[in-house]
């Protein structure tokens, strides 16, 4: 675990593997989507926002 890099007084136990930073749940995104990131498969940010926007999409159909 390690601190968030936004909000440093939250302890966070995601880590971006491609920038080896923390992020806190509320800062759940990739800082550049649109480049192919090589640890990608192990993610578990990638997973969480992916997992998110699903959850959000059949809400709201």
């Amino acid at each position: 675990m390690g601190a968030c890099t936004c909000n440093p007084e939250i302890d966070s136990q995601y880590l971006c593997m491609k920038h080896n930073v923390y992020v806190c749940e509320g800062c759940l995104a990739c800082r550049d989507p649109q480049i192919y990131c090589k640890h990608r498969p192990s993610c578990a940010i990638w997973f969480m926002t992916k997992r998110q926007k699903g959850l959000d999409e059949s809400v709201s159909a």
